[in-house]
């Protein structure tokens, strides 16, 4: 069967047949503890791994097949020693047409932690479904996504329509962990395999600005994370003895703090914005058409807006820098009161970086700045500043694709063909810097096509994919690869 002779109404109405048998199935991989980042808790991700492998294998005929990860084995504080896990990567038809683009698909098969005494509703790792909605770790982030793929693909085969490209697999199991090693197989264990004969690439791990309109994502923020370390003692001192007496460590950590950005979200460092790629009538004219409410972004995220206006906050949260405080490391912060002055405290903070901006140059600015102010608070507190790198939260520049491409104009067509409707063009604040990795190694494009809707509460309690999210996404997966060109 031909997919643009009845091909397309017939798969449409498998996946629609099939619902049950697609949320069965979700619910057997979520209930695979896979958190990536615990020592107790990295078999499961092993056995994520191997459990994808076998399904591509039995249910597609695919050839996949597992990398050892390059980092080898990881050794945690508590002593522990546990392998990391392999990559996974794999073909799909067994033998390719020339004729035919190749599209490289990503996704994660780890999660993050989650159990009930954090605040969850349902047991995190039990798929619950409760009015339209599926509650349960890893449902929208990213097994769900990964999933689609494979049952889009399952359906095809079952109806006989021939796939109209090639296809090659990338799945990874420390995504939530800063893909510790996924670098290393795509640059130097299997370079062939992402540099030669690659059209594109398509990453579902995002979601739809919104809860009720679909989105394409071409653009994501980098980022640079820093520690900031003062230390005033050699040991934790008792207030009512050394205070007022000597230079407290986090008084200078709290001044230099308020010298990197305001309460206007301004950042503060000289020459922070000088490289920031301007925006351009046609970027300006963009935001108008985007199908966002600013009230309910704020009511469901219970917060509150620098600026009631939409295109500012669009812009603050893709386009622009931002400079935000994480937390400070060897202060009190328990419930209760301690009169301690801590000795040596660490404090956190991170810019998103945009284009045009370098990682290098940044951190320049950064390092200059934090000596200024040293010096004008001219403390004898030791103060240095770390270039924190090689974790989720390093150093990564951002994404920008190319709205117009191929790959995007398969996705247009296919979210007007599944929703009816046409995508918002967007970009995402976040960092997903595999995303760059995959460009740089293919040299081809890279589309970002989301699932999830933007309240699934991914990373935190009671994270969920809505049924429709989910049926629909699977008919979304598999028309944008029947709709390239």
């Amino acid at each position: 069967m031909s997919w643009s002779n009845g091909g397309q109404e017939k798969f449409f109405e498998h996946v629609n047949a099939n619902q049950s048998e697609y949320i069965q199935h979700l619910r057997k991989w979520v209930e695979i503890p896979s958190v990536s980042c615990q020592s107790n808790t990295r078999p499961e991700v092993i056995q994520m791994m191997h459990q994808a492998k076998e399904e591509f294998i039995e249910t597609l005929g695919a050839k996949m097949w597992l990398v050892d990860n390059p980092k080898g084995t990881q050794f945690f504080a508590d002593g522990e020693q546990v392998p990391y896990p392999p990559v996974l990567l794999g073909t799909y038809p067994e033998t390719f047409d020339p004729a035919k683009k190749t599209i490289l698909l990503y996704g994660h098969l780890d999660v993050q932690p989650a159990k009930m005494s954090d605040g969850w509703d349902t047991e995190p790792f039990q798929l619950i479904e409760k009015d339209g909605k599926m509650f349960g770790r890893g449902s929208t982030d990213d097994k769900g996504p990964v999933l689609g793929w494979l049952l889009a693909l399952k359906a095809f085969k079952d109806l006989d329509i021939e796939l109209n490209v090639n296809l090659k697999f990338c799945f990874e199991g420390m995504e939530e962990t800063g893909s510790v090693g996924l670098s290393e197989v795509i640059f130097e264990t299997c370079p062939e395999f992402f540099n030669t004969g690659v059209d594109g690439t398509c990453i579902s791990d995002n979601y739809w600005l919104g809860t009720t309109k679909p989105c394409l994502t071409y653009g994501l923020r980098g980022i640079g994370y820093w520690h900031l370390t003062v230390e005033g003692a050699s040991r934790d001192l008792h207030s009512g003895v050394f205070g007022g007496t000597c230079h407290e460590a986090m008084t200078d950590l709290v001044y230099l703090f308020s010298s990197l950005v305001n309460q206007k979200g301004e950042i503060l460092i000289p020459g922070i914005n000088d490289d920031v790629a301007p925006v351009t009538a046609e970027e300006d004219a963009s935001y108008d058409a985007i199908d966002f409410c600013k009230e309910e972004f704020k009511a469901s995220n219970g917060i509150n807006l620098i600026k009631e206006d939409k295109k500012f906050t669009l812009m603050g949260r893709w386009r622009n820098p931002s400079l935000s405080l994480h937390g400070i490391e060897g202060a009190f912060y328990e419930p209760g009161e301690k009169t301690v002055i801590p000795r040596r405290v660490i404090g956190k903070f991170s810019i998103r970086l945009v284009p045009d901006m370098k990682p290098a140059k940044i951190h320049q600015l950064v390092q200059a700045h934090i000596d200024e102010q040293v010096k004008k608070l001219g403390t004898p507190n030791k103060i240095w500043l770390t270039n924190v790198s090689g974790s989720e939260a390093g150093h990564g520049e951002s994404w920008y694709g190319n709205p117009s491409g191929f790959l995007f104009e398969a996705g247009k067509t296919a979210t007007k063909m599944v929703y009816g409707q046409d995508p918002d063009m967007t970009r995402e604040g976040g960092s997903i810097p595999v995303t760059l990795e995959f460009q740089n190694a293919t040299k081809k494009p890279v589309i970002l096509l989301p699932m999830g809707a933007a309240d699934d509460g991914a990373h935190s309690q009671n994270e969920k994919l809505n049924v429709r999210n989910y049926i629909e996404g699977v008919k979304l997966l598999g028309t944008f690869l029947q709709e390239i060109k």
